[in-house]
């Protein structure tokens, strides 16, 4: 089983983020950009809450707010839960299933933000992973 290093390892860049004061629908336009559900809310380096399309439905959206008027940090989960690199993709995916949520930031023991994973990323690691060991056993079956 990969550990989130090694997936984060084949991932092109580093994940988005907008600043705590960009406006939500700054942080709208970013994700709908690049085809994302969620983005870290960073200052100066320091990771300081995530927020996610269900932030916005249920923060924004439901309540009647503008989102041009709004601040990313009105409406951003603070206490954002996080793996380290060392954990597995069934950790992570446990930990995911569990909490409820569908993005995970990867930090170091130092708190600097790694990268983030999602759980399609997580989703098609454990599928990659179970169809070369069918192919496995197909092989070791027929020999």
């Amino acid at each position: 089983m990969k550990t989130l290093k090694q997936l984060l390892g084949e991932k092109p860049r580093t994940p988005l983020s907008v600043g705590p004061d960009d406006s939500v629908f700054t942080a709208l336009e970013l994700m709908a950009k690049h085809d994302i559900g969620a983005l870290l809310v960073m200052r100066d380096d320091k990771l300081v809450g995530i927020f996610s399309e269900r932030d916005y439905a249920r923060k924004v959206i439901l309540l009647g707010k503008s989102s041009k008027e709004m601040a990313v940090k009105e409406i951003m989960t603070e206490k954002v839960l996080y793996a380290l690199p060392e954990q597995t993709v069934d950790q992570a995916m446990a930990l995911m299933t569990d909490k409820h949520f569908r993005h995970l930031p990867v930090l170091d023991a130092r708190m600097k933000v790694l990268g983030m994973v999602s759980i399609r990323d997580l989703l098609k690691e454990t599928i990659s992973e179970q169809q070369f060991l069918i192919q496995q056993l197909e092989q070791y079956i027929a020999s």
